[in-house]
C-alpha cells in the first residue's frame, strides 16, 4: 500500500516468512473491460450501476490490490450509481510497464479513462496508494471537475523530507523490501493479515494474494519507493476547492497526519472509523458504506438546481 508504516512492516516480518504457501488457483470476480489509456497500457475497469445516476463514483484502490478489492462496495453502490474501479496500471488485470508506475503517470491514467468513459464531475475515492494517485491528479488537472474526494486511510506523502522526519520508519520499509522481493507470495499473504483484521468470505484472501502476485516483485518495488519517497504531493491540499471526506481507521499510524491533512483542506470533512485495521472497507464495510453514502447524499442535496 502506498505509505504502508512501521506497525504494519514489523507485523508483516513476523508472520511473513512462515506463511503458508501454494493459492487455490481461483477465477476473479468480474472479467470487466480493458481500455487503452497510453501507448500499450490499458488498464481492466469494472463497471456497474447506473448511468446518469447523479455523480459517478470511481473507486481507486491501494499497492498490489485491483478493482475487486472495492466488491462490497460497487455491490451496494451499484444500486443507485454509475460505479467504476480499476485495476491501476502493473497491478491486477491491467498491462504491466516498466515505466511510468508512479501515482503521477496512474492519475494521467485516470484521467484519460474519465474522458474515455464520458464521465463528468465524478466522485474519486481512493485508498492507500489511491491517495496518492487522487492527489497527483489533482495536483496536474485541479478539482474544477470533480463533484467531490475520498481519501481513505493515508496520507499524502511528503516526499523525500519524510525519510529525513521520520528515519526508523524509512528503514524498515526499505529492509521489508528485500523480504517482498525474495518471498513475494508470503510477504503479500501477511500483509493481507496485516491490514485486514475481520474475517472475510472463504477464498478472499486468496483472490487478494493471487491479484498481487500479478505485479512483479521489482515493479512493486519501484511502485512503493515513488508511493512514498518521490514526489512530496502536499502542494496538492491547497488546491482542493470541492468536497472533501477523509476516513481513517482509528488504528493508523498515520492518523495524526490524516488529520492534519483534514485542517489543510477547506471545509474538509474527518472521520475516524473504530474497531478497523488499514483496509477499513473491508474490516467495517457497513459504517464504511453509510458515511460515503451520506457524503454522496449532501452532495447531491447541496448541487445547484436541487431541491
Amino acid at each position: 500500500m502506498s505509505p504502508i508504516r512501521l506497525n504494519l512492516f514489523c507485523l508483516i516480518a513476523a508472520i511473513c516468512i512462515g506463511a503458508v504457501s501454494g493459492l487455490a488457483q481461483l477465477n476473479a470476480q468480474s472479467t470487466g473491460q480493458r481500455v487503452e489509456v497510453a501507448d500499450g497500457a490499458s488498464l481492466r475497469v469494472v463497471e456497474a450501476g447506473r448511468s446518469g445516476a447523479g455523480s459517478a463514483l470511481v473507486f481507486i484502490p491501494g499497492w498490489s490490490t485491483g478493482a475487486d478489492i472495492w466488491r462490497r462496495q460497487i455491490d451496494a453502490f451499484s444500486k443507485t450509481h454509475r460505479v467504476i474501479a480499476i485495476d491501476p496500471r502493473s497491478q491486477g488485470e491491467s498491462t504491466k510497464t516498466t515505466s511510468g508506475n508512479t501515482p503521477e503517470m496512474r492519475g494521467q491514467d485516470l484521467h484519460t479513462l474519465l474522458e474515455r468513459f464520458g464521465v463528468r464531475r465524478p466522485i474519486l475515492i481512493g485508498w492507500s496508494q489511491g491517495v496518492q494517485d487522487v492527489a497527483a491528479y489533482i495536483e496536474r488537472y485541479g478539482t474544477r471537475d470533480l463533484a467531490g474526494i475520498v481519501l481513505v486511510d493515508a496520507a499524502v506523502s511528503d516526499g523525500a523530507d519524510g525519510m529525513a522526519a521520520r528515519p526508523q520508519e524509512t528503514s524498515a520499509q526499505f529492509k521489508m523490501f528485500a523480504v517482498y522481493q525474495a518471498h513475494q507470495q508470503e510477504f503479500l499473504r501477511g500483509m493481507m493479515g496485516a491490514i485486514i483484521s475481520k474475517p472475510q468470505t472463504d477464498g478472499a484472501i486468496d483472490r487478494l494474494v493471487a491479484a498481487g502476485m500479478k505485479t512483479p516483485p521489482d515493479i512493486g518495488i519501484a511502485m512503493l519507493v515513488a508511493d512514498m519517497f518521490g514526489v512530496d504531493r502536499t502542494a496538492a491540499l491547497a488546491k482542493i476547492d470541492c468536497p472533501t471526506l477523509i476516513i481513517a481507521s482509528a488504528k493508523s499510524s498515520e492518523l495524526s497526519r490524516q488529520q492534519a491533512m483534514a485542517r489543510q483542506i477547506r471545509g474538509a470533512r474527518f472521520e475516524k472509523v473504530d474497531d478497523a485495521a488499514h483496509a477499513v472497507f473491508l474490516d467495517q464495510p457497513d459504517r464504511f458504506n453509510d458515511l460515503v453514502a451520506n457524503f454522496v447524499k449532501e452532495l447531491i442535496t447541496a448541487s445547484p438546481g436541487s431541491n
